[in-house]
């Protein structure tokens, strides 16, 4: 604990209090909270990636809980070619996020991806770039994240849903219960924590995406697509800005210790009330 998880944050507390360049090492040197105040009230590339960064967590968390719900459901049923389907619904999870890019930058491409075979189809207009165009890079973006997200959920919530004994669906029925009463009254008070418990982590991790953002729109175009996370990794690593990075970093560490302690509070995750 004290080498994988104190030690990181206090070195990255320790620099976020410094002024650390490589490139101008001589003016490197404690300078308390003026990062901070810099963060706060002269970077407005701060506040614009923060609000990317919450539109992006809760648009991909919800349409990734909703669809992944529903496959979950899906192939808990029983049917011929299950195994398979199960195998489809799955794979995309097993795809890095730069493998995941390369799909899907083949799809997007303008002049071979599927909007120019939609064109020829009389459907849109040939050429179009739908991650070069401000109006369309951040559904582009959503779908692409989606196909990869979206199994998580499923698998998660699919292991919850074959431990709900097949008596409670029997006793509901016999009460009368339709099916969406069961699903409403059995199935998700049975995943709730289930729930909880994947929302929280697919927040936190959808909030610190990096590889498919950068590698897909590399934050564009005019920064529309910047999350936090890719904005530490420019100041920190391509500016060599050190001190303000970790700084930027602490704060997404801050942000996302609050939200999660108030979540698991409010969401009364692990009771059984």
């Amino acid at each position: 604990m004290a080498v994988f998880l104190v030690y990181p944050i206090a070195s990255v507390g320790w620099f976020s209090l410094r002024q650390h360049t490589v490139t101008q090492p001589w003016k490197n040197g404690f300078i308390g909270f003026e990062n901070f105040r810099r963060m706060l009230f002269d970077d407005p590339l701060f506040w614009q990636s923060l609000m990317f960064s919450a539109k992006w967590v809760v648009v991909e968390v919800g349409l990734q809980l909703v669809l992944g719900l529903c496959l979950a459901l899906i192939v808990n049923e029983t049917f011929v070619g299950r195994a398979m389907a199960r195998s489809l619904v799955f794979s995309p999870w097993a795809v890095s996020g730069v493998l995941t890019t390369g799909i899907w930058i083949l799809l997007y491409n303008p002049s071979t991806g599927i909007f120019q075979q939609l064109a020829q189809w009389g459907i849109g207009d040939p050429g179009t770039s739908v991650l070069g165009d401000p109006a369309t890079v951040f559904p582009a973006t959503v779908v692409t994240e989606l196909w990869r997200g979206v199994p998580f959920f499923a698998i998660l919530l699919l292991a919850d849903l074959q431990t709900i004994p097949n008596d409670l669906y029997e006793a509901a029925s016999v009460d009368g219960a339709g099916r969406w009463r069961r699903f409403i009254s059995v199935t998700l008070p049975h995943l709730r924590d289930a729930i909880v418990l994947s929302t929280l982590l697919r927040a936190v991790w959808e909030f610190n995406n990096v590889d498919l953002i950068y590698t897909l729109t590399g934050g564009g175009p005019a920064n529309q697509t910047t999350t936090l996370p890719l904005y530490v990794a420019r100041k920190a690593v391509d500016s060599h800005d050190f001190g303000y990075g970790s700084a930027l970093t602490m704060a997404g560490f801050a942000i996302l210790l609050f939200f999660s302690i108030l979540y698991l509070r409010l969401s009364k995750f692990g009771s059984r009330a």
